[in-house]
Parts: structure tokens; sequence; C-alpha cells
């Protein structure tokens, strides 16, 4: 009896392992571009987001597409279909495809610390719902905080929230240690991380920028790939 029962507590072992290493495999995604290469991974908390990046990024939407904004001490943001063809200086980031996505905020798992890939989206006048673009995304590179400077970004979050966002000690901790953009967490869909080249996406934040917070010397996508 004993043998059997401890032969069912080593299978069951075995299947929680095997559960638990399915729900942390997760897709990446490589971007080649002119300024060096960056690899994302895409979140399983977040499936809506990341089936539509994997489908954008096998039909090749992002291929030839310019990081249109660059913000130092923030992010970085591409995915403007407009921009493959924009002319220099050309006002970019109001292109977009047809469909939105609905938001997946799944804080405090996921929230906007440095590396983190979030999705853009339109203003809350027009967008209550705040559902996320259907192609722009942005890179946090972001700073970090000090315990004090957090305090009046917790309330602003709150009250954006309506009291649903509430900072914990261990993302406290991360903001102050890793730094990130706090101040968006509760209003845009984090859905993947950066897992390589973050010097990449930390060079294109410092390049000159012009008046709309476009890289004066263009940095274009040359492809988006699954890393198989």
């Amino acid at each position: 009896m004993k043998r059997i029962v401890f032969t069912l507590f080593i299978l069951a072992l075995l299947g929680q392992s095997q559960a638990w290493g399915k729900r942390e495999k997760e897709i990446e995604v490589l971007f080649e571009t002119t300024a060096g290469n960056f690899r994302v991974a895409l979140y399983n908390e977040t499936p809506l987001h990341r089936d539509n990046f994997v489908k954008m990024v096998r039909e090749g939407y992002y291929d030839s597409l310019l990081v249109h904004r660059a913000i130092y001490g923030f992010m970085i943001q591409m995915g403007d279909p407009d921009s493959r063809h924009a002319k220099p200086g050309e006002r970019l980031g109001s292109g977009k495809p047809a469909h939105t996505i609905p938001a997946e905020i799944r804080f405090p798992t996921l929230f906007h610390r440095r590396g983190a890939l979030s999705m853009a989206r339109e203003a809350d006048e027009v967008n209550p719902e705040r559902a996320s673009s259907g192609s722009q995304f942005f890179i946090v590179t972001g700073r970090s905080y000090m315990p004090q400077e957090l305090k009046p970004i917790e309330a602003k979050v709150y009250a954006a929230t309506d009291g649903e966002i509430r900072y914990i000690d261990r993302v406290r901790q991360v903001y102050e240690d890793y730094g990130g953009a706090p101040h968006l967490d509760g209003q845009y869909t984090v859905f993947g991380r950066i897992v390589d080249g973050m010097r990449t996406v930390t060079d294109i934040q410092m390049m000159p920028t012009d008046e709309n917070d476009r890289p004066t010397e263009d940095v274009r996508i040359i492809r988006a790939t699954i890393v198989e």
C-alpha cells in the first residue's frame, strides 16, 4: 500500500512539473534592426496579445517599419505602418491596422518594469476600455525611483484605475532597484519582456530626436521572426 501511495505521489509531482514547464514555455521574437538586434519573450498570461503579435510577425507586418518614437529614460516605440515609407521629419504615430485588442492587464504579476514589452493604445477619452493598438508597441527603458518619488505616482495610478491598482512591496522594490515606468501600470497591457539586446534598446533611446520624439537618424526594423 505504501509503495502504491509513493508511486502516485511521484506521478503527481511529474505531472505538476510538466504543467509548470508548459506554462513557462514562451514564444520568442527576434527583431533585427539597423541599430542592432533584440529579442523578446511573449507572456502566456496575455494570450490575446501574444497571438496577435505572433500573427503580425508571421505576416511580415513589422518588417521595414521604423522606431518612430524614442524618449530617453522612458521607452522606444514602433509598429506604425505609415513609417514604412515615411519621409525624413514626417510626424508618425497615428498609423494602425483596423483591429484592436481587448485589454489584458495582469498587475501586479506583470507591470512596467525596465525591459517590459507593452502595447500602445488610444487615449481614455476615445478608448475607455483601454483596448490596445493592433500593431504599435513600446519597450520600457525607464529609470529607477526613490520611495518618496513612488508615493505620488502610486496615488495617481490608484485614481486613474478607480482604485483597482494598489502597489505591493515587491513591485515597489523592482522600481527602486531596476527602474521602469510605473505611471503606466493598470492602463496599458504588458505582454512580454526583453530577453536579449537591452543594450540595443538603450542605445536607440539615447539617439537625438526631433520635436515629435522621432529619431533624426532612421532606425529601421530589417525583419522580425519567430525564434524556433
